[in-house]
């Protein structure tokens, strides 16, 4: 017997859980406040997520990181300077405003987290970064060919210094929450785009 069909959008119910992950982490985000938030009971919850929280988790950041990267790619497409583009998004990161929607900070963290406990999350972790890279290289690359940046430094390189970059400044912010601080390193790192 197969069971009672779902009656719930897999996708809506993840994206309302990420909002406790969000809010909670993964550790301290118990299995009530993300079925509360899911809509769902228990037996439909692992009915699709035979995994439990480890696997929603899972779903989570890969649904997630793929919202994001879709996002990023849209937005800078749409900018005349991508470079900028790249820069302010940087800059953003040193101020907790608005930040897991529009810059990754949830992803960030999980990859802090997680990465190195779980599998699962390591290889969406390392597609993310991947993604990310090739972003950054592409807009990078682009910059070159009109002269929007003085560096000849291979783009694939840059946009690996950028990557570590995105995924240091999270590891850096659990410990340095000074804006000024988080400012400071990340426009020093980012004179490689001048």
């Amino acid at each position: 017997m197969a069971g009672r069909p779902k009656i719930f959008n897999e996708k809506e119910a993840v994206d309302r859980a990420t909002e406790v992950f969000k809010d909670k982490g993964y550790d301290t985000a118990s299995a009530d406040e993300l079925l509360g938030a899911m809509g769902i009971g228990k037996g439909s919850f692992y009915l699709a997520f035979k995994g439990g929280k480890q696997e929603l988790y899972a779903r989570s950041i890969k649904q997630f990181s793929e919202n994001f990267h879709q996002k990023l790619v849209d937005q800078i497409a749409k900018t005349d300077n991508q470079i900028d583009f790249i820069k302010q998004l940087f800059l953003g990161l040193a101020n907790g405003s608005g930040c897991d929607k529009e810059r990754g900070c949830y992803l960030g963290n999980a990859l802090v987290q997680l990465s190195d406990k779980d599998e699962d999350i390591k290889k969406i972790s390392a597609e993310l970064l991947r993604k990310l890279q090739q972003v950054f290289a592409k807009a990078i690359q682009k910059a070159q060919e009109i002269g929007q940046i003085k560096s000849t430094e291979d783009s694939e390189i840059l946009a690996w210094h950028l990557t570590n970059l995105w995924n240091g400044i999270h590891v850096t912010k659990r410990m340095e929450s000074s804006p000024k601080i988080l400012t400071s390193i990340i426009e020093l790192n980012l004179k490689v785009l001048d």
